[in-house]
């Protein structure tokens, strides 16, 4: 990507994406650990990278707490940086978002009717386009990875509503699962392949942690550019933490020394990712 713009929209670095068909990595940083084990990753492999929090994670990560924190490490980076809002649900959410800097949000409707979903993103997408923001939308449901029940994105529907709404990109169901998996997903790459020829925008997988590296691989030649990426991340830091204070008691009664290895511990997961995301090996 040219120039020395680091702070960058999702259309940015899509496109860019696009152009070496290969998939951005989009990792959550609900925390200041994860925020840093990110950005020193992408900047050491010398990559874009694509930052984000989502709703859900408030509760532990105040939007106005980490946000600005988020919006300043991209400004600040040495490669590009997408700032994302996941998983934003009403509008007042969105605008808190672009209000402190973020390039990027997700409007997600799939718990709405088609109808209504396509209705509430259209809205949401004249709103941040005004301020230069990209956004995208979910068509399908997306389970969680303990439960197995989901809508897959009808391929047919998506150009419909791809058109009508004037979104950026689009996070599509085709059998990857929100959390920790309980057993491998089994993942239908078809709708990947029908909605790209479809749609032909940027496609986006969520749930993205705990899948194969062979299934990565087959995912991004049948388009998907965007990967969320973060449960296994984060739950590998928490269990290296654990194992550090107890292995050394003298040593974890101050909690930096905890955060230290839960960074380390996150880079090494990103190390691995980012080579399979940005075949870069």
């Amino acid at each position: 990507m040219g120039g020395k713009k680091m702070l960058v929209n999702l259309q940015e670095i899509m496109k860019f994406a696009e152009e070496k068909e290969i998939a951005i990595g989009a990792f959550n940083t609900p925390c200041f650990e994860s925020l840093c084990a990110v950005i020193e990753m992408a900047e050491y492999k010398k990559i874009p990278v694509i930052i984000e929090h989502a709703e859900v994670h408030f509760p532990c990560g105040p939007l106005d707490q980490i946000g600005p924190a988020m919006v300043d490490f991209a400004r600040r980076a040495k490669v590009p940086v997408c700032v994302h809002l996941d998983h934003g649900t009403s509008m007042r959410v969105l605008e808190q978002a672009v209000e402190l800097g973020f390039t990027s949000v997700m409007f997600d409707g799939s718990a709405l009717s088609y109808g209504e979903n396509k209705k509430q993103t259209k809205k949401a997408v004249e709103y941040v386009h005004q301020h230069g923001v990209s956004l995208e939308a979910e068509l399908g449901c997306m389970a969680t990875a303990g439960s197995r029940q989901g809508n897959y994105t009808d391929p047919a529907l998506a150009v419909d509503f791809v058109s009508e709404t004037g979104i950026d990109a689009l996070a599509i169901a085709f059998g990857t699962a929100h959390g920790i998996y309980p057993q491998a997903p089994v993942l239908n790459f078809d709708i990947i392949n029908q909605v790209k020829k479809a749609a032909d925008l940027p496609l986006v997988m969520h749930g993205g942690s705990g899948v194969d590296d062979k299934d990565y691989v087959k995912a991004i030649k049948q388009g998907i550019r965007k990967i969320n990426y973060y449960s296994y991340m984060g739950a590998g830091a928490y269990q290296k933490a654990l194992e550090y204070g107890r292995e050394h008691p003298e040593n974890s009664r101050l909690f930096q020394e905890l955060s230290k290895v839960a960074v380390d511990t996150m880079k090494g997961y990103l190390d691995h990712i980012m080579d399979v995301f940005y075949r870069l090996k």
